[in-house]
């Protein structure tokens, strides 16, 4: 009994440790991340170079998130989120997601993105919206700004 109520305790909680640094717009209705534009699941070389460019970011970001690689997640996160969010407290949260996805029993689950959409882009900021094929960890309308040419993570 102990052990189906600390699972279920674990369940419960693994979105939230995964979505600890995540917002969604509450006044937009949820819905799935469109399919990825490519089967190989990359940017096409083909497409708006900045769009392929934060294409690019997220599934790198999402990949340091789920691997976890805290170095990597780190410095893809936006200045101003680096104001809020601290290197460590950043490694306590992605070690708690993977501690839970252990005690799941799933953590060799494919986490890739397979699903992206962007909802928004303008001015060097973006909101996007993909999916790793478990809806727990789908994101909608998750902010991202580009610094420095680059595109950074800045849902704090």
């Amino acid at each position: 009994m102990r052990t189906r109520t600390t699972t279920a305790a674990l369940a419960a909680l693994l979105p939230i440790a995964l979505a600890a640094c995540s917002t969604t717009n509450g006044n937009l209705p949820k819905r799935p991340p469109a399919p990825a534009s490519s089967a190989s699941h990359a940017p096409s070389p083909t497409a708006d170079p900045a769009r392929a460019d934060l294409e690019k970011a997220v599934r790198d970001y999402t990949a340091a998130y789920f691997k976890p690689d805290v170095a990597v997640a780190y410095s893809m996160i936006s200045t101003r989120c680096k104001a809020r969010i601290t290197k460590a407290s950043l490694a306590a949260s992605l070690d708690r997601a993977h501690e839970m996805a252990v005690t799941l029993g799933n953590e060799n689950a494919d986490r890739t993105v397979k699903r992206f959409q962007i909802d928004q882009l303008a001015d060097g900021m973006a909101q996007v919206s993909y999916g790793v094929d478990d809806p727990r960890y789908d994101q909608h309308d998750q902010p991202w700004t580009r610094e420095g040419g680059n595109w950074r993570y800045d849902s704090c």
